[in-house]
């Protein structure tokens, strides 16, 4: 039996957001019904399109799935809908993105009657606020939040991937949001209702930036194609063979990847050793850097970088991932039926070893049905402790617990969203090497002045969570981990692959401990991977994806997106893994081991190519910021100084609309001009037009005299706009929290809620070793003299060690 198959989730409307949230419950074994008009979904049309003429992009969004046609003007449509949503656990709603002539349906009423339905309804903005009315597409969406404008030529314009990114994040903020209620309505048995917000969805990615800008000010800014604030290297570079990805973050990474080119001089300049430095002469370091690349294969300097532990990578071209042994092996790669089409997409990146996902599966025709066994509902497992105090939980994963090993964005990011839906995560640090991201860059006085407090970012990830520091290479401070881990429901960790089972913390020691457990390991690789060693940053996983490939000018490089993109699309997909494990163990008292390879976690990105290129054989289209699609769709300067707008035309009438505000009434009377493929052929033409137009303009101004029209249109944004956007504001995204060393700053919400307002947060992220003693002594019951002890041998502390104080500086932690 499939994690998932006693559920049945029924999707209506038309988003890539609520169609890939749907998905992920069809990867383990859910009943997923579709419901269509006789027509069909809208994303059945969308581009790219195989050699037969149907969507790559819907092909992934749906494989599994069941189709079901309602005809909105049959007599007997409401009744049909309510029916069907009424036999159904999980009820997921894209209307509000498109409608896609679903009937209308009392949600309200029905959920009266089922208290047990849990209900997700997505949008792309939320439900109030400026913008909540506003049309969009993904890449509009994008440069709003802050995505798109730090992309690309400093001379402009900004660069970015035609869609498939805002869907990807949604679904998955979907999917933790009707997974976690999952696991609640086995405690109390009643549903929950949840809104979701594209545009907040996407926030994950700006999250870093936006607070790294609240704690520096306004210093952000584009600074070239590959390159990125805060940090260089961190871009893609041409070799003899095939381009590499590199990203230098730390002093000793620099001096390795200086002495790996034979750069002695670079590697040994004071101006140079920290990151702040090293981007005061990127163009002087970059003409010493390219020649001396070209001199060997990225093949060759992946292997060198693997002796040294340098964080490169080759950058894949498609073709490359579709034969790539390890990836099909792993499910990455999978098989998908589209019709009389056989073909590869990308699979679940949610990789449980007891009870894996599907491996690929047919895509539902307009109207077909899938066959699922027909299985009874299993009776949860509920342990003793929550039996009988159901009511007392409010929020989803209140009751459970989690033992918290990561480091950095990504790891971090999936336990601080377990956190912020109720579970008491319980992070664990050493006063020898706490958790990296509270600096990486150490100046004069950082340990005097505990400036490891104050970093903006280890703050904004690790809220809600308790602190505390555990020497774990000490026989003490080992056990005392191993006696948190077998009270705990979850343990998660994303150190290199064989620091905890070297630590005595591998699975096959802690199942004996607790077979409850599940234990996910994030590695950037997995752990079976052949580059398992790989040294990896959140850029490495883009650049290692392949999705760079897809993105940028024709004949162009490939590009990268952010500066640590693998990081949040990690994190939340760990989030997600860990759910579905979690209500597997809370049926079946059975933990499992997750191995989540985060770079596999990018591919989803550019399924569409990975499916197309498996018929067709053709090096993917580069659109640069045109779309497949949709024409026109582009980037626009406005106004003043590095002030652009991304406008796009989604269908005829959109089209007209522009067309007729920018001052071409011919444009827009013109019926040759209606369809997309026509306007391809003077699509320069339409470029100028509506440049000579958003050039008059201030963006924003230009940005509300298109969406008065209807017309989708975002302004790009920089990440330290957000701090003061006017519709994150009065949604009460952002929430004001007191710290100490820092004070009181801003901590994002997640894009779901239940309410009109978001959950609050609970908590500041804790000082190092803060819960010590309430969590040595409440949970443990350690004496005062023992956790004294502890004290005394640095197991435990709440100040950081300097190298000199520590056993041993050279640990394996990082």
């Amino acid at each position: 039996m499939e994690v998932l198959s006693d559920l049945r989730v029924v999707e209506i409307g038309s988003a890539a957001g609520t169609s890939y949230c749907a998905r992920l419950f069809a990867d383990f074994g859910a009943d997923v019904q579709k419901v269509e008009p006789p027509a069909g979904d809208p994303l059945r049309r969308s581009a790219p399109l195989t050699p037969g003429g149907q969507s790559a992009w819907f092909a992934f969004l749906n494989f599994n799935k069941s189709s079901v046609i309602i005809d909105p003007t049959a007599p007997d449509a409401m009744t049909r809908l309510t029916a069907l949503i009424e036999e159904c656990d999980i009820l997921i709603d894209g209307r509000d993105v498109d409608a896609a002539d679903c009937p209308a349906v009392d949600i309200g009423a029905i959920r009266e009657r089922r208290a047990g339905l849990i209900y997700l309804q997505a949008s792309w903005f939320g439900g109030e606020g400026p913008y909540a009315r506003f049309a969009a597409t993904d890449s509009t969406v994008r440069a709003l939040a802050g995505l798109v404008k730090l992309v690309g030529p400093a001379e402009g314009p900004p660069s970015h991937a035609p869609d498939f990114q805002a869907g990807i994040l949604a679904g998955l903020w979907g999917f933790i949001a009707a997974a976690s209620s999952a696991i609640a309505r086995m405690q109390v048995g009643a549903g929950r209702s949840w809104s979701l917000s594209t545009f907040e969805a996407i926030l994950a990615p700006t999250e870093y930036l936006m607070f790294d800008a609240f704690a520096r000010g306004h210093v952000t800014r584009r600074i070239g194609v590959n390159r990125f604030w805060p940090n260089f290297p961190v871009g893609i570079y041409d070799t003899k063979e095939g381009w590499l990805g590199v990203s230098t973050v730390t002093p000793k990474q620099w001096h390795g990847f200086c002495e790996m080119l034979g750069l002695f001089d670079l590697r040994d300049h004071p101006d140079l050793a920290s990151n702040e430095g090293r981007l005061q002469h990127m163009d002087r370091i970059d003409r010493q850097f390219i020649p001396r690349l070209k001199t060997r294969t990225a093949q060759e300097w992946f292997s060198e970088g693997l002796k040294r532990r340098l964080p490169i990578v080759p950058v894949p071209q498609v073709s490359d991932l579709l034969q790539d042994a390890e990836k099909i092996a792993s499910g990455a790669i999978v098989r998908v039926r589209l019709g009389d089409e056989v073909g590869r997409t990308v699979g679940s990146m949610q990789r449980l070893t007891l009870t894996p996902p599907r491996a690929g599966g047919p895509v539902p025709g307009v109207g077909e049905q899938q066959r699922h066994a027909d299985v009874p509902p299993a009776e949860p497992s509920i342990p003793r402790s929550l039996r009988g105090c159901a009511e007392s939980y409010q929020l989803p994963l209140q009751g459970v617990r989690v033992v918290d090993f990561t480091m950095g964005w990504a790891g971090p990011l999936c336990t601080r969203t377990l956190a912020d839906l109720g579970a008491d995560v319980i992070k664990i640090e050493a006063i020898q090497y706490p958790d990296w991201w509270r600096g990486v860059d150490k100046p004069a006085g950082y340990l005097e002045n505990r400036m490891y407090e104050r970093a903006p970012c280890f703050c904004m990830m690790n809220r809600n969570k308790r602190g505390v520091t555990l020497d774990l290479k000490r026989t003490e401070g080992l056990a005392l981990a191993k006696r948190l881990l077998a009270l705990a429901d979850i343990a998660v960790g994303n150190y290199s692959v064989n620091v905890l089972p070297k630590l005595g913390l591998g699975y096959d020691v802690l199942r004996t401990l607790n077979p409850r457990l599940v234990l996910m390991s994030m590695s950037a690789f997995g752990t079976n991977s052949v580059h398992r060693d790989c040294r990896a940053y959140g850029s490495t996983l883009e650049q290692g994806s392949g999705l760079p490939g897809v993105i940028g000018a024709a004949g162009g490089p490939p590009v990268m997106s952010h500066i640590a993109f693998g990081d949040p699309v990690g994190g939340l997909n760990g989030c997600a893994a860990v759910l579905v494990a979690l209500i597997h163990a809370r049926k079946t008292g059975q933990g499992q081991f997750i191995d989540l390879a985060q770079i596999d976690c990018m591919m989803p990105f550019l399924a569409p190519w990975i499916t197309v290129h498996s018929f067709d054989g053709m090096p993917p289209p580069k659109y640069g910021n045109r779309h497949p699609q949709h024409v026109p769709h582009g980037c626009f300067r406005c106004a003043g100084e590095d002030n652009w707008i991304i406008v796009a035309a989604t269908d005829a009438a959109m089209w007209q609309r522009l067309a007729t505000l920018i001052g071409r009434p011919d444009w827009a009377k013109d019926a040759s001009l209606k369809l997309p493929q026509a306007r391809r052929a003077i699509e320069g033409d339409i470029e100028k037009g509506i440049e000579a137009w958003t050039l008059a303009r201030d963006a924003d101004q230009a940005m509300f005299e298109l969406q008065a029209v209807r017309v989708a249109a975002g302004t790009a944004r920089l990440p330290i706009d957000m701090l003061k956007n006017p519709h994150l504001g009065s949604r009460a995204f952002l929430q004001e929290v007191h710290r100490a060393f820092v004070g009181l700053h801003p901590q994002p919400s997640m894009p779901i809620r239940e309410n009109v307002t978001p959950y609050p947060v609970r908590t500041a992220a804790p000082t190092l070793g803060q819960h010590n003693v309430e969590v040595l002594s409440g949970i443990l019951g350690l004496s005062d003299a023992e956790i004294e002890q502890l004290e005394r041998d640095h197991i435990i502390g709440t100040s950081m060690l300097s190298e000199a104080e520590r056993p041993n500086a050279e640990h394996t932690l990082n």
